[in-house]
């Protein structure tokens, strides 16, 4: 009893720091929204779609690999995979930054003062992303919540008092700086948790055989990771060429909505019950890790038919409020990346049964496909359609994703109850 009111305080208590992170960047993008202009909200959207996608260059999406070896090594020894880990970024950041960089300045259209705030941004994003990670894995998911909120919670609501109370606040650069603020003020409290975890094996010597071997396993995971990070990056970027970058903060403005969702999803589903089904995995106790993934499936079509339902209620009072033509006119975006932003909630609770099993392949394949798909639906469609061709192409791109990994998510269960029989 007292293992199990532990484990709903600990998600209670978790659900309410994601919700109030949640809550915060809801806040933000309609503040946002309200108080500049739509073209610097279409560059702040091509900003964080920019790092995010940088983030994976060079992570390499290391944690694949590290998330699952850390499960079955020894606490003495874990500060070994994290230096390793650390030591290949440091290398990757060497390779690819210069590169980005160059690509950046010739291609990406930014106002030049959102240049130097790109590097300081994606250090710090990236180092509390895989601390993060590494906390929910460990089932750290309290202070995981914790390092969330100050990462992505925090400075949005001191954005929002600043641009309220001083009108002359009311710049990009001001979000920037706070930006940055708030993910050193994460990455200190992530250092001081890593350091009271006592880990192991920190002066050890590197293993560049374990690190070669998780990069095989990461780079198969980066060319998925890619492919459907990149639908949310070209999507951007061609919704920018077919309606211009005020058309690019409409939609920046609707899918910061409609992305809420798996937000929460992740805090009260995903974050709790990822971790256990790696390790029923591991001790093949597949048909409990069965009933929990069909609980994900219940619970997900729940909540997210209701945040569809209070989110499209309340979306015409917001937009009333900021008072925009441009919003208003575009709400018809919403619908469709409300739509896109389910489906791919719902192909989330496979991706974590296949995940949890090391069936890595159906994953990657999804994706890869994915990309196709959004890429040639989206061509075909623009020429009719206009800007609505890119949340549809997304909408075809995700229900890809959500069929296939559904799919061999039931080929997996039937060759794991043949192989228990």
């Amino acid at each position: 009893m007292s293992n199990s009111l532990a484990t709903n305080t600990n998600r209670i208590l978790s659900i309410s720091l994601h919700g109030a992170t949640l809550g915060a960047r809801f806040v933000f993008i309609f503040f946002l929204a309200k108080y500049l202009d739509p073209a610097s909200v279409g560059y702040y959207g091509l900003f964080t779609a920019v790092v995010g996608y940088s983030i994976y260059f060079v992570g390499l999406d290391y944690y694949t690999y590290v998330t699952r070896e850390i499960l079955k090594t020894p606490k003495e020894l874990q500060g070994l995979l994290l230096k390793s880990q650390a030591s290949l970024s440091g290398l990757l950041y060497l390779i690819f930054i210069p590169v980005v960089f160059a690509i950046l300045l010739k291609y990406s259209g930014w106002p030049q003062y959102l240049f130097p705030w790109f590097l300081p941004i994606l250090l710090l994003e990236h180092f509390n992303q895989e601390i993060y990670r590494l906390l929910i894995a460990l089932s750290q998911q309290i202070t995981a919540s914790i390092i969330l909120f100050i990462r992505q919670g925090s400075w949005a609501l001191a954005s929002v008092a600043l641009m309220t109370w001083d009108p002359s606040s009311r710049q990009l650069q001001l979000v920037m700086a706070l930006w940055v603020a708030a993910g050193l003020a994460a990455a200190i409290t992530a250092i001081w948790k890593i350091l009271k975890l006592r880990m192991g094996g920190w002066r050890s010597s590197l293993d560049w055989g374990w690190i070669k071997r998780g990069v095989v396993v990461s780079v198969a995971f980066l060319l998925a990771t890619l492919s459907l990070r990149g639908i949310q990056t070209f999507d951007r970027y061609w919704l920018e060429a077919l309606g211009g970058i005020e058309s690019v903060g409409a939609y920046v403005l609707f899918f910061g909505v409609a992305s809420t969702l798996l937000t929460f999803l992740d805090a009260g589903i995903f974050a709790f019950t990822y971790p256990a089904l790696i390790k029923l995995h591991q001790s093949q106790e597949y048909s409990i890790a069965h009933r929990k993934v069909n609980h994900m499936y219940v619970l997900t079509v729940v909540l997210s038919a209701g945040f569809a339902w209070v989110s499209w209620f309340l979306l015409p009072y917001l937009l009333l409020w900021i008072d925009n033509p441009i919003y208003v006119e575009s709400i018809d975006l919403y619908v469709w990346l409300l739509s896109a932003m389910v489906i791919n909630a719902l192909s989330m609770v496979p991706h974590f049964a296949l995940y949890a099993q090391g069936c890595d392949k159906p994953i990657i394949q999804s994706h890869i496909a994915a990309l196709f798909v959004f890429v040639t639906a989206t061509w075909a469609l623009s020429k009719s359609l206009s800007m609505m061709a890119v949340p549809i192409g997304l909408n075809l791109s995700f229900i890809v994703i959500l069929v296939w990994k559904v799919i061999a998510y039931e080929k997996l269960t039937k060759d794991n109850t043949k192989t228990s029989a």
